[in-house]
């Protein structure tokens, strides 16, 4: 079984019976239209973090790609150090 699979129909229902739940409840719907706006822009942050770390769990999951290691003779101090060749 595939454990990243992603459920999000079951998400999506779930928010649907929890604001058929509110209004049931009396809950005006500019309250309701206030928390929506007000959780979107943590919501996209954490899914654009996810998206970003390739869903991997951020720091959890190792760290950053070491594939491209910085060489020394990269760093700027280095290059600046360094007399220009003559030519």
């Amino acid at each position: 079984m595939k454990t990243d699979q992603h459920n999000y129909g079951l998400y999506a229902v779930a928010v649907a019976i929890a604001v058929v739940g509110a209004l049931a409840l009396g809950v005006p719907v500019a309250t309701l239209l206030f928390l929506a706006i007000a959780l979107a822009c943590p919501l996209m942050m954490l899914l654009m973090m996810r998206g970003m770390h390739g869903g991997r769990g951020g720091m959890h999951g190792g760290g950053h790609d070491t594939t491209h290691e910085s060489r020394p003779e990269d760093a700027p101090s280095v290059k600046h150090d360094q007399p220009r060749p003559r030519s």
